[in-house]
């Protein structure tokens, strides 16, 4: 995995939160922390997934070797400011009759008919994304914690009083980190981000 300078992630140091925010702030904590000889793991704060870091040489060395984000990456391809990229897409006569019908022709109403459906499914797929990375860290760093089980069940359940009731006697770190990552999980807006 190629990680860039602006890429969210947080690390612990065995049950304690070492740091959180972009690599180019949190590598440097992860590096003298584990040239101290403390056992760190640094976690992809979006997936939930462990991601192993290249601590070779002095912490400038660590720091140098992540990737910046370009600037074509930024605006992309196409009208600049947009981000378009043109693709072929393939459509029956009757679609492309429809789309031509459309007030701003088919771009337009192909556009407004994808950020419908972005739209639409935006918060099964939150939702879904959230569990799976909660599960993830929560498997890795507190699979052998008691409440751990009951927490899972209720994370795919969706109950949130009875997944933070689980999650309460947990080390303080890894208890909030569990919550934040299944902010997005539950439907009533519960377990919102805690700073």
């Amino acid at each position: 995995m190629t990680l860039t300078a602006d890429f969210p992630v947080f690390a612990f140091t065995g049950d304690r939160l070492l740091a959180r925010g972009p690599a180019s702030d949190v590598v440097p904590a992860v590096k003298m922390a584990a040239d101290a000889g403390e056992g760190v793991l640094t976690f992809d704060a979006v997936t939930g997934r462990v991601i192993d870091l290249d601590l070779r040489g002095a912490v400038e060395d660590v720091v140098a070797r992540l990737t910046p984000v370009p600037e074509a990456e930024r605006r992309g391809p196409g009208r600049p400011k947009l981000g378009v990229t043109p693709r072929e897409v393939t459509l029956l006569p009757r679609h492309w009759d429809w789309l031509s019908a459309q007030p701003g022709g088919a771009s337009v109403a192909l556009r407004k008919l994808v950020e419908g459906a972005l739209r639409e499914a935006e918060g099964p797929d939150r939702a879904r994304r959230a569990k799976e990375a909660t599960y993830r860290f929560i498997t890795t760093m507190a699979g052998d914690m008691p409440g751990y089980e009951e927490a899972t069940r209720m994370l795919f359940a969706g109950d949130w009083t009875a997944f933070d009731a689980a999650v309460k006697g947990w080390p303080e770190g890894v208890r909030e980190t569990a919550r934040n990552l299944s902010a997005g999980a539950w439907r009533n807006g519960a377990g919102a981000l805690r700073t």
